[in-house]
């Protein structure tokens, strides 16, 4: 679905994804590479293939939208490197020509050679590049810039006849922030109170809906 925010085009990717075509960015949250081994390393039976099943479809993005930039606004590692991170690496070699950029979140605690080492530039806090503000985590008070973060994995539930309902990831607009949906598959969802005026965009397995 393609939607205009503050004067700009942003096509929302039902792969959990924003493509920002006049700066030819493409924009996620919350992939957690390592999650999976962090989780069998404490001996819970996590399969191997979440990880790689998360990096596959990022490269699918990657060759469908053709950006110059990878933002990440926080948590793409879970925590150290480990196996997954690993794969990451293999994975980066293929998609060598696409500067990432990191901005960091509460897991990401890499350190800064390894950063360097796997080709991530890395900002700390924010990046500004009007009208956006890229942040992990919605600050408390808005200014002239719209934030777009991550941190909550903004999930809603739709219902339907007969008490039927379900439960999926969106993407929340309001008039100040927007929050995109993690995109690892190892992720929970939460509720969000919209603030009047706002918008939620479901992601179904075929499309993006605006509810």
């Amino acid at each position: 679905m393609t939607i205009h925010c503050r004067g700009e085009e942003l096509i929302l990717s039902k792969e959990k994804a924003i493509y920002w075509p006049s700066k030819k960015m493409l924009i996620i949250s919350d992939l957690h590479i390592g999650k999976s081994a962090h989780f069998r390393k404490s001996g819970i039976q996590v399969p191997a293939t979440i990880g790689a099943g998360d990096l596959a479809r990022l490269g699918a993005q990657i060759e469908l939208y053709q950006p110059e930039i990878l933002l990440i606004t926080g948590d793409m590692f879970h925590h150290t490197i480990n196996s997954d991170v690993a794969l990451f690496a293999d994975w980066r070699h293929q998609f060598s020509n696409v500067k990432i950029v990191l901005i960091k979140g509460n897991h990401d605690s890499l350190k800064a050679e390894d950063y360097a080492d796997l080709d991530i530039l890395v900002q700390e806090k924010e990046l500004l590049m009007a009208p956006f503000r890229f942040i992990h985590d919605k600050p408390k008070v808005a200014d002239a810039y719209f934030n777009i973060t991550g941190h909550i994995h903004p999930g809603i539930t739709i219902y339907g006849k007969a008490r039927q309902r379900l439960r999926f990831p969106c993407f929340y607009f309001s008039d100040t922030c927007a929050v995109l949906p993690a995109f690892s598959a190892f992720t929970g969802l939460s509720k969000i109170n919209p603030d009047e005026g706002a918008a939620f965009y479901a992601i179904t397995p075929l499309n993006v809906v605006k509810v």
